[in-house]
C-alpha cells in the first residue's frame, strides 16, 4: 500500500515539474515552489527564504538581491535570510474570504543559530519532528515569538537549501507541521524527505533559469536608470509588486480560474517592469529638463513617443511575455473615458519615427485598453504621486489614494481602481519594503 502511495506521490512530484517550468518570473516561482512542495507532503504552513547582500548599492545593478545572491555565494558574511513568501492554512482560515495572507517582511543574519541560517551554512536537510524539545546538542534554536504573536503551533518542521549544480545557495524553503490522513499533526517522515529532496532539485534548476530572465530585464532597467534618473530600480520594483497585487484582487473578485490568474500573474510581473524602457529613447535635452511644466508642447508629444520606444522594443513578439511587455509599455499612458489625455492612441505603430512628435490619435477608450496597461496605469501613478521626483516633492500616501480615486472612471478602470482601494495595506507594505532615501 505504501509503495503504491509513494509512486503516486513521486508522479504528483513530476506534474508539479512541469507547472514550474512555465513561471517565468521568480518571485512568482518561489510562491508556487513553497505551495507545491507543501502540497506534496501535506504540510499546513511553511516559509521560503531568499539569500540578499545586507546593504546593497543604491543603483539598478545592483538592486536585485536575488540575482546578486545568485551569482555569489562565496560568503555568508554579508548577507542576509529574507524571508519572501509564508503559508499557514490555520492562520488563513480566520482570514475573510478569498483574501491573501498578510504581506510579510523581514531578514536576518546567516548563522547557525537559527535553522534556516543552519540549514544553508551545513548545506543540509534539517528534519525537527518537534521544535519545542530540540535536541540540545544542536546549536539552533526555535523562535517561539512568531507562534505566540499569531496564537499558533509549530510542532514538525522540515527545511531545506535551495542548492543549484554548481554549489550555489539560492534560499531555503521550510515546510511546518506535517497531517497524516486523519489530519494530525505527525513527523515528516523518510517519504517526506526524499520527495521534499527531489522536489527542491528540480525546482532549484528551475529558479535559476528564472533568475536569468530576471537578471535580462535587471539589465534593461539599468539601461533605463542610466537615461532617466527617476526610473530607479526601486520605482518599478514597486510599479511590479502593485500591479501584481492589483490584478490578483480584481481576479478574484471575478472568479477568474485560478490557473488563469497565475499565469496572467507570472507574465505581469515582468511585463510591468518594462512599462518605461521606451524612455531610452527620448533625447537627454527633454528627458532631463528640469522643474514643473518644464515641456513645451512640442516637447510633450515627442516625451510621449517613448511609449511607442518601449512597444517597438517588443515588435515581433516571440512569447506571451513578449506581447504583454509590448502592451504595457504601448498602452500605460490611455485613458480609461477616451479623453484626449491618454496617448499614444490608434496609431500606426511601424509609421512612428524615433524622436518624432507623437501624431493626433483616436484615443482607445475603455476595454480597447489591455487589462494588464490599465493595471500598470494605476500602479504607476500611485507609485510616482507617493515618491519625490527632481520636479516635485512626494505627496502622503493617503493624498495619492485619494488622487487614484478621484481619477476613477475618468484615467483608469473603475473596477480595478476598486481592487486597488482593497488593498491599502498590502500596498503600503510594498511602499515601505521597497522605501528608499533617493528616488
Amino acid at each position: 500500500m505504501n509503495l503504491v502511495k509513494n509512486e503516486q506521490n513521486l508522479q504528483a512530484v513530476f506534474e508539479t515539474e512541469k507547472l514550474l517550468n512555465e513561471i517565468k518570473d521568480s518571485d512568482v516561482l518561489l510562491e508556487r515552489i513553497l505551495t507545491e512542495a507543501r502540497k506534496i507532503v501535506n504540510a499546513e504552513a511553511g516559509s521560503i527564504y531568499v539569500i540578499e547582500e545586507k546593504q546593497p548599492p543604491h543603483n539598478a545593478g545592483t538592486g536585485n538581491s536575488q540575482v546578486s545572491s545568485y551569482s555569489s555565494n562565496m560568503s555568508y558574511k554579508n548577507k542576509l535570510l529574507r524571508i519572501k513568501y509564508a503559508h499557514n492554512d490555520v492562520l488563513q482560515k480566520k482570514q475573510p474570504e478569498n483574501s491573501k495572507s498578510p504581506y510579510v517582511y523581514f531578514s536576518f543574519d546567516i548563522t547557525e543559530k537559527s535553522i534556516a541560517g543552519y540549514a544553508v551554512l551545513s548545506g543540509e536537510m534539517v528534519n525537527i519532528p518537534d521544535v519545542y524539545n530540540l535536541q540540545t546538542d544542536k546549536p539552533y534554536s526555535f523562535n517561539k515569538s512568531t507562534d505566540i504573536l499569531m496564537e499558533y503551533h509549530t510542532q514538525s518542521m522540515l527545511t531545506l537549501p535551495l542548492i543549484t549544480t554548481t554549489g550555489q545557495t539560492l534560499g531555503v524553503i521550510q515546510i511546518i507541521n506535517a497531517k497524516d490522513e486523519l489530519g494530525n499533526i505527525v513527523p515528516f517522515d523518510e517519504s517526506a524527505e526524499l520527495l521534499i529532496s527531489h522536489f527542491a532539485s528540480s525546482a532549484t534548476r528551475t529558479l535559476e533559469h528564472a533568475y536569468l530572465t530576471s537578471s535580462m530585464v535587471m539589465r534593461m532597467q539599468r539601461m533605463a536608470e542610466y537615461r532617466d534618473p527617476k526610473e530607479t530600480f526601486h520605482h518599478v520594483q514597486r510599479v511590479s509588486d502593485f500591479s501584481k497585487e492589483i490584478y490578483d484582487e480584481w481576479a478574484t473578485k471575478n472568479n477568474v480560474p485560478k490557473d488563469e490568474m497565475q499565469k496572467f500573474g507570472d507574465l505581469l510581473k515582468i511585463a510591468a517592469k518594462c512599462h518605461d524602457l521606451g524612455k531610452v529613447g527620448i533625447s537627454d535635452v527633454i528627458l532631463k529638463k528640469p522643474g514643473p511644466g518644464r515641456f513645451t508642447p512640442e516637447e510633450r508629444d515627442v516625451m510621449k513617443g517613448h511609449t511607442c520606444i518601449g512597444a517597438l522594443l517588443f515588435t515581433d513578439p516571440e512569447s506571451e511575455i513578449d506581447e504583454m511587455a509590448r502592451d504595457v509599455a504601448l498602452r500605460h499612458h490611455e485613458w480609461w473615458d477616451g479623453s484626449e489625455n491618454g496617448y499614444p492612441g490608434d496609431l500606426d505603430l511601424n509609421g512612428y519615427v524615433t524622436g518624432t512628435p507623437v501624431p493626433r490619435c483616436r484615443p482607445l477608450k475603455g476595454r480597447e485598453i489591455p487589462l494588464a496597461a490599465r493595471i500598470v496605469a494605476i500602479a504607476d501613478v500611485f507609485d510616482a504621486l507617493s515618491h519625490k521626483r527632481v520636479y516635485k516633492d512626494a505627496w502622503s500616501v493617503d493624498d495619492a489614494f485619494i488622487e487614484i480615486q478621484k481619477l476613477s472612471g475618468k484615467q483608469f478602470d473603475p473596477e480595478l481602481v476598486l481592487a486597488f482601494l482593497s488593498i491599502k495595506e498590502r500596498i503600503c507594505a510594498i511602499n515601505s519594503r521597497w522605501e528608499s532615501k533617493v528616488d
